[in-house]
């Protein structure tokens, strides 16, 4: 493909991170659309992995006129977790990922994704947010900030790690600090179940894991073992409390000053990725666990009585949910 014939309203042609945001035709500017992939995990994880899959799919499909790069791990250049959404919404990143409590501050319906016990699988999980329920939120998120959402990365089922004692029932969570995201729903989940939530973001979370100042935290088994959790934590809890995924979201400005093609082409890569990374997800979960055990750690797998002792104490969110959030949604997750 000729470059004189692609691309020939693009943005991104200009200067900077991104280039410009005035629309240059390329043919006088002769620079390629830079567009730069970010995310907080280590280049071999499954998230940095998929990133390389979209970004390597994309700069083959449009070589020569497209620049792919790649910040696999914000945290290693200081950065936090929770910084990841600014600096796409200000062109910094072109696009990025991040766990949906993240957006429930400014976008608070988000915040219905984190209801404990919402999804009795990951089946159903999938089909919710691959359905209207996802494209609702999506919506959300659009609306409430400078973003285009594209897809959903599958964070996954989470599960509470701790350095006290095994966790069965609820009573054992009592007293226990643990950390959550920021998200007034997952705090009064622990609230509930009798702990102590304290919002953290992620670098925060590690260090007082470490130093034994933080007693639980929560999280699939890879997001444990990925940063190092297991090596303090002995007790992990297979609870399943919460399922949750990470929109892949894009630089609204930069994305929709894009060409047709390019679009659509980046559409169709983060679908097929998608799919990728969640079926790559179940793999590292199972990967992470025996990582878990080979430490030393207990993976205490809750019987089904057990498991309805949880949700019975969380309860009374059920009905505090129907007056935060729309019938549309909440009928979305059975909860009319």
């Amino acid at each position: 493909m000729r470059r004189r014939d692609f691309l020939k309203t693009s943005a991104a042609a200009g200067t900077g991170v991104l280039g410009s945001a005035v629309a240059a035709p390329l043919a006088q500017t002769r620079k390629p659309i830079r567009i730069v992939l970010g995310g907080y995990a280590p280049a071999k994880n499954g998230f940095s992995v998929s990133l390389k899959r979209i970004g390597d799919r994309i700069a083959a499909r449009f070589k020569g006129d497209v620049e792919v790069r790649y910040v696999y791990n914000i945290l290693d250049l200081g950065y936090r977790a929770d910084d990841i959404l600014w600096l796409v919404e200000s062109g910094v990143l072109t696009l990025g990922y991040q766990s949906s409590s993240y957006f429930t501050e400014r976008v608070p319906e988000v915040g219905i994704a984190d209801l404990p016990f919402i999804f009795s699988s990951t089946p159903a999980a999938r089909a919710a947010m691959d359905g209207r329920f996802g494209r609702i939120l999506a919506e959300r998120i659009e609306a409430g900030m400078d973003l285009r959402v594209l897809g959903w990365f599958e964070n996954g089922f989470r599960h509470v790690s701790n350095r006290v004692r095994p966790i069965r029932v609820p009573a054992d969570m009592k007293g226990l600090t643990i950390r959550v995201l920021p998200s007034k729903v997952q705090a009064r989940t622990f609230e509930l179940l009798g702990a102590i939530p304290k919002i953290m973001d992620l670098t925060e979370a590690i260090a007082a894991v470490k130093a034994g100042t933080l007693d639980a935290q929560e999280n699939p088994f890879l997001n444990t073992v990925t940063y190092g959790v297991h090596n303090f934590h002995k007790f992990h809890t297979a609870s399943n409390h919460f399922y949750l995924s990470r929109p892949i979201f894009l630089h609204r400005p930069s994305f929709d000053a894009w060409p047709r093609e390019l679009q659509q082409e980046l559409r169709a890569a983060i679908a097929d990725t998608v799919a990728y990374q969640r079926e790559l997800h179940v793999r590292e979960e199972d990967e992470s666990a025996e990582a878990i055990r080979k430490s030393g750690g207990e993976i205490i797998e809750l019987t089904p009585e057990q498991h309805k002792a949880f949700v019975a104490a969380v309860s009374p969110i059920y009905d505090e949910a129907r007056t935060q959030y729309g019938r549309e949604l909440l009928g979305l997750v059975n909860l009319t």
